[in-house]
């Protein structure tokens, strides 16, 4: 928890500088920053080799270690699933919001009587994202 306290800061100051520097310098610091992007994609793909080529440690001989990390991996799939199942449906809910919001507004600024209807479609478009929030409870429930 620790490391996000430090980098998240950091984090935000790059976000904000590669901002500025696309809206001052334009095409130019466009190519700086698809550079920076190719060299940090190398060095991830660098760790992920180092990790991949890696020999089980020591500790992960025994056989109750294999056990428990079988159980662990389990889990922890059963987690990153989860995620990505409230993402998507927060995205999904999210874009669906803004179509239907949109269209509910115009419809209701030429007919105030349709208000109710409009309000039922936006909240099935919110739906969506209860469904991937009952689905996350469900795999973490079985993690």
């Amino acid at each position: 928890m620790i490391i996000w306290t430090i980098c998240l800061p950091a984090i935000l100051v790059v976000g904000l500088a590669t901002s500025w520097a696309l809206r001052r310098r334009g095409r130019p610091a466009l190519r700086v920053v698809l550079a920076a992007n190719g060299l940090l994609l190398v060095a991830a793909l660098v760790v992920v080799a180092m990790v991949a080529g890696a020999g089980p440690s020591a500790a992960a001989t025994a056989p109750q270690a294999v056990t428990a990390a079988a159980s662990t991996a389990a889990n922890g799939s059963a987690l990153i699933g989860a995620a990505i199942a409230v993402a998507g449906s927060s995205i999904g809910a999210a874009i669906a919001v803004a179509y239907t919001g949109a269209a509910a507004l115009a419809a209701i600024s030429e007919r105030p009587e349709l208000f109710g209807r409009a309000m039922v479609i936006v909240g099935l478009a919110e739906g969506i994202a209860i469904y991937g929030l009952i689905v996350s409870i469900i795999l973490i429930g079985k993690a």
